[in-house]
């Protein structure tokens, strides 16, 4: 397209993990790029999301650890946690990271254009009083923390964008939701010293985990003293100076300092010109082919408004298959049941495939065979003092389709598990592999020995 200025091979509309990584590969590709982010580029992930509550969760474990220092010989106490000196740390983390993004969006070329955009046209995007014109258009205006039908964020009734920045520690926390986000939260609390209950609406804690990932991350909540409530949905809510008061739809009640809802994200679409423009929106999110086209001109969607996974990760991803798609490059499509899942709670849950479920929906229960290890066999594990168990589920005589994992750390031992599923990995393929010793990492190792026939440090 003729360059005056506002017109560019691709607009981008958000700057998250998605459409940054969109705007970076493109470039990359020899494309013109516009970025344009209403707030800082990064999205939710960056600055409200993944970076800030991981390094919540790791000043966490810290705490924990003085605690605990006596079970390992090293005699330590707990003297404060100051949110003041977490909080600094946090948002120093995310500066870093910041800054080092602006960078590499500054060396790329790639035009950052601040302010709210809206889709105009199948060729535009509209920025205050400027049109920018681009020859495709690549949407990934992110998502927005959700609540419930008539219940109002305010005051002591917050979401994790305002939890993020509490410069206090509640005395107990009320948490509605039971998902990733929850008990992530639910952990860092009770590591800082809250009472903390969970009222979860499903009948397990992380609902969308294997069930037996499920009933051992319930244990393990149980046995640190964080209560929850399955089952029941929340009913209302109200609020005074002493604190929250919540009731169920069974009549239960509880009180504590803050009601967390943590329901979930919702899209950011609304306002933004999508469907006045043709595009096909479900309860806020942009349907999309495989291919992640719209159906309408040369417009694509990636990250938390398409139906799927809302993980930074995810976003990543199908930023650079979009930008890969515009420059003919025919990249492969992702799947979905391919991309790993973490919650960094304590204990961390890692997945990545199907549960064994799904595997028996998809290949009948006389088809599918599965294999648990527990950590109890693994020499890290012990070193570390966790508890928990890698589960495998393959067809049989067939490949790995799921792998799950429970226990402090697991989260790191995602990378090996979605190359094997990914990959389409048999259990003698990965059982011939030398795992080092001590690693966590080796009771893959262990599992796939015990899947493949052949168990060393495994009951079969």
């Amino acid at each position: 397209m003729a360059d005056n200025g506002t017109a560019f091979d691709i607009v981008v509309l958000g700057g998250g993990s998605g459409g940054y990584a969109a705007a970076l590969r493109a470039a990359e590709l020899g494309k013109t790029v516009a970025l344009v982010e209403a707030d800082k580029v990064g999205g939710t992930c960056l600055h409200r999301g993944c970076i800030p509550t991981k390094a919540l969760l790791h000043a966490a474990e810290l705490a924990d650890n003085a605690r605990e220092g006596a079970h390992f010989g090293v005699h330590t106490t707990l003297e404060r946690v100051d949110m003041g000196g977490v909080n600094q740390y946090k948002d120093n983390v995310i500066g870093r990271l910041y800054k080092g993004l602006q960078g590499l969006i500054k060396s790329r070329k790639i035009e950052v254009v601040e302010g709210w955009g809206k889709l105009t046209g199948p060729h535009t995007v509209q920025v205050g009083d400027r049109t920018l014109t681009g020859e495709h258009i690549v949407l990934g205006t992110g998502s927005y923390a959700r609540s419930l039908p008539g219940l109002e964020i305010g005051g002591r009734v917050i979401t994790s964008d305002q939890a993020l920045t509490l410069d206090w520690i509640p005395r107990s926390a009320i948490i509605l939701g039971g998902g990733v986000i929850g008990s992530e939260f639910a952990s860092v609390w009770k590591s800082f010293g809250t009472d903390v209950t969970i009222v979860e609406a499903l009948p397990h804690l992380v609902p969308n985990e294997d069930e037996a990932i499920s009933k051992a991350f319930e244990r393990a909540f149980r046995k640190r003293g964080i209560g929850f409530n399955l089952g029941v949905r929340f009913q209302g809510v109200t609020q005074d100076d002493n604190g929250v008061h919540v009731t169920l739809e069974d009549g239960k009640t509880f009180d504590a300092d803050v009601l967390l809802v943590a329901v979930g994200r919702g899209p950011s679409t609304s306002g933004l010109g999508y469907e006045e423009q043709g595009l096909t929106l479900d309860r806020g999110f942009v349907i999309t082919n495989e291919r992640l086209h719209t159906g309408v001109a040369n417009i694509y969607a990636v990250g938390d408004i398409v139906p799927g996974l809302q993980l930074a990760h995810r976003g990543f991803q199908q930023g650079i298959f979009v930008a890969e798609e515009i420059a003919g490059l025919n990249p492969p499509t992702i799947d979905e049941s391919g991309i790993p899942r973490v919650t960094y709670s304590d204990p961390e849950v890692g997945s990545v495939g199907v549960t064994e479920k799904r595997a028996k929906e998809l290949y009948g229960d006389e088809n599918v065979e599965v294999l648990e290890y527990n950590l109890g066999g693994n020499g890290k594990s012990q070193i570390l003092a966790t508890q928990g168990f890698i589960k495998l589920v393959r067809k049989k005589d067939g490949p790995v389709v799921g792998v799950h994992m429970i226990g402090a750390r697991v989260g790191e031992l995602i990378g090996e598990g979605q190359l094997i599923v990914n990959w389409e990995a048999y259990p003698e393929d990965v059982a011939q592999l030398v795992h080092a010793h001590p690693t966590q990492n080796e009771a893959l190792g262990e599992a796939f020995l015990a899947l493949a026939g052949k168990p060393l440090h495994a009951h079969n």
